[in-house]
């Protein structure tokens, strides 16, 4: 299959192709239902508004704007979730592939591993996977695996627009200096966005987040961003 068709395919589904790779047994990639190893894996996600857009016109976006509902556990899949497995189930089967999932395990697998195989993105000093272009507004909602070898272009990475970054902004905008050195301080992240004071990064997406000067064009409209950190905050209950 021509890599033109499988863009063609994902962006339809309101999905885009985030890249692949050719796998080999140490990349952890499932085997397929044959028993015989993947030979190309292709990410799918999203880096623009049409993955938003689908998702709100599908029945799982109705149900979620009409009762907010997400997930209380990883096995528990929220509206988003159900959509993605859904969409991309259906697209493996049109394109002759395996879908997998970066969600609904046991067992879980190396989505961000992936990812850096597929295409120019490194982690952030946020721990997010930082894209040259997209810098911290996309995400990988799922994979799909071939039994076939398909030609993938040569990558063009380069370095990551973090070494260049001047001041790192993002390490200092947290309200509550929830992002340092040290990692990810879950738990003061919990309680702020929990608090009347926390509404910004609730309704606009997180603050450190939005700090990132890479991929300002393409961050998420108050309206994704604030589903984002509902199901954040409804997955991770403060104490």
């Amino acid at each position: 299959m021509e890599l033109e068709a499988l863009l063609q395919a994902a962006a339809a589904a309101g999905l885009s192709l985030r890249g692949g790779f050719h796998p080999s047994a140490e990349d952890g990639v499932p085997l397929l239902k044959t028993g015989a190893p993947a030979q190309t894996l292709l990410l799918l996600g999203n880096v623009d508004e049409g993955m938003w857009q689908a998702f709100q016109a599908s029945p799982e976006g109705r149900d979620a704007e009409a009762s907010h509902a997400h997930p209380v556990s990883d096995t528990d899949l929220g509206p988003l979730d159900r959509w993605s497995r859904r969409v991309i189930t259906a697209l493996a089967e049109d394109l002759g592939a395996e879908p997998v999932f970066p969600f609904g395990g046991p067992p879980y697998f190396p989505f961000q591993a992936w990812a850096q195989k597929s295409e120019p993105v490194w982690p952030s000093p946020l721990g997010l996977l930082v894209h040259r272009d997209y810098g911290l507004w996309h995400a990988y909602r799922g994979a799909l695996r071939f039994a076939a070898r398909i030609a993938l272009p040569p990558r063009d990475d380069g370095p990551s627009p973090c070494v260049s970054c001047a001041g790192q902004p993002c390490l200092s905008a947290c309200p509550v200096s929830a992002f340092s050195s040290a990692g990810y301080d879950v738990a003061a992240c919990v309680a702020h966005i929990a608090q009347p004071g926390g509404r910004d990064c609730m309704d606009l997406g997180c603050r450190a987040r939005r700090a990132c000067p890479v991929g300002s064009d393409v961050r998420y409209q108050p309206e994704q961003a604030a589903f984002h950190m509902r199901a954040f905050l409804s997955a991770r209950p403060s104490t």
